[in-house]
């Protein structure tokens, strides 16, 4: 049942990123470079709406927080994050929208997919020499979220998890409704 509901999840996704634009590189290199930011506000009111939902699910017990997967935060992830923000400006695809473009049988997503898939394949084979090396010390000790669940602490341990998940859905809403449709031109 978990792999039909993957499926459908999945689905439901691929079909949204496609209809906002996400799946166009020229919808995406517009966004990075500030010349039409509507796919930026609507990634901004997604995170909003789904950090809501996802912490009120969390509270009324309907989503099990448990299964949240919080990582620590390494020097190698931060390079990691630079070079797929670096693909990502150069391609015009994330791995998301990427995964998508190709099954719109865009034939640019087939070569970026599958540069994903020879970068994974070298990471994981390199994986063993460089597991000991300064690109995995830890920047922060432990793991902690902004608002707590069954499995991880807190930032803010005194406020409700529900408020702080409230108070960022309206900063990122807030943020997608004031951002304007473009900043540069």
């Amino acid at each position: 049942m978990k792999i039909v509901l993957a499926i459908v999840l999945g689905t439901l996704f691929g079909f949204v990123l496609q209809r906002v634009g996400a799946t166009d590189s020229r919808v995406i290199w517009g966004m990075l470079t500030l010349k039409d930011l509507r796919l930026a506000k609507t990634i901004l009111f997604a995170i909003g709406v789904s950090s809501f939902l996802m912490f009120l699910g969390i509270q009324l017990g309907m989503i099990d927080g448990g299964h949240m997967s919080v990582k620590s935060a390494y020097y190698g992830v931060l390079i990691g994050g630079v070079l797929l923000g670096l693909g990502w400006a150069i391609a015009g695809y994330c791995p998301g929208t990427g995964v998508a473009a190709l099954g719109e049988g865009k034939f640019d997503a087939l070569v970026y997919v599958a540069g994903g898939l020879l970068g994974a394949l070298v990471y994981t084979l390199s994986y063993e020499s460089i597991s000991n090396t300064w690109l995995f010390g830890k920047i922060s000790e432990g793991k902690v979220t902004l608002a707590a669940t069954e499995k991880y602490a807190s930032l803010m341990p005194e406020v409700s998890p529900l408020i702080v998940a409230a108070v960022l859905a309206a900063v990122f809403i807030g943020m997608a409704t004031m951002l304007p449709r473009k900043i540069m031109d």
